[in-house]
């Protein structure tokens, strides 16, 4: 005892504090490393944007993964909703803010209660218990007005949205083709929403949002298709088409 109280007087720490204090020092570099490695490893995809339109409800892609490299307990958190936007699942945490469990992904959907036509740029995060951000993506929810013809049944504007969400998975992949692809067929339906997407691959300002590097804009196909946009209905394509300017 005098010889610890000797110590302890002289400023020196014993061998088994000082054990211990590298023990800890040890574990919590292995925490970090473990932090850092998830953060570096795992990746959230988004739809680069989604179309509803008011008094409606869409789905709202979101993919989160590898699943094995996800931390215990992580869930994903939106911002920047549109006023009056309810997911299908998760909890608002704050105005134009949700949290979404992981397991609720596949299924999400996104439903207007009553917005006003226009954009919201949004950002989509992956985050693990403690609220760090280990994963980031940003996208636009675009409000237009429901088109006006042709007019669809519930089956084929169910069949159309199905195909834009396809598309979106595309775009997400870099399948700007297949996208392509699937939105016209959308379009063709019937379905605006077929039509403002399209219209995004080609627009100048939505493949530099969207960071689609090595993808020639074409303005005069952007045109084309919200002018497509506009004829079925789509109150959003006539803003577009006057910030696009004239031919």
């Amino acid at each position: 005892m005098t010889g610890v109280r000797l110590a302890q007087r002289n400023g020196r720490i014993p061998p088994d504090a000082r054990v211990a204090a590298r023990a800890l020092l040890a574990t919590a570099i292995v925490l970090a490393s473990f932090a850092d490695l998830a953060s570096a490893q795992t990746t959230i995809t988004v739809a680069p944007t989604v179309f509803v339109a008011p008094a409606t409800q869409v789905p709202f892609p979101i993919q989160v993964g590898p699943q094995d490299a996800l931390p215990r307990g992580s869930s994903v958190r939106v911002r920047g909703l549109p006023p009056m936007t309810a997911l299908s699942n998760g909890h608002w945490i704050a105005p134009g803010a949700w949290a979404i469990p992981i397991s609720a992904l596949p299924d999400l959907k996104i439903t207007l209660l009553g917005a006003a036509v226009g954009r919201s740029e949004i950002s989509v995060m992956l985050v693990a218990i403690d609220g760090s951000v280990l994963a980031e993506a940003r996208s636009a929810v675009i409000v237009a007005a429901p088109a006006a013809a042709p007019m669809l049944t519930a089956e084929e504007r169910e069949r159309a949205l199905r195909l834009v969400t396809k598309g979106h998975e595309q775009l997400a992949q870099g399948g700007i083709a297949q996208a392509r692809l699937l939105y016209e067929r959308a379009a063709d339906a019937g379905l605006v929403l077929g039509a403002m997407a399209m219209a995004a691959t080609y627009d100048p300002a939505e493949l530099d949002r969207l960071g689609l590097l090595g993808l020639k804009p074409d303005r005069e196909a952007a045109r084309r298709w919200y002018e497509r946009a506009r004829q079925l209905g789509g109150a959003d394509a006539e803003q577009q088409l006057r910030r696009l300017g004239p031919n």
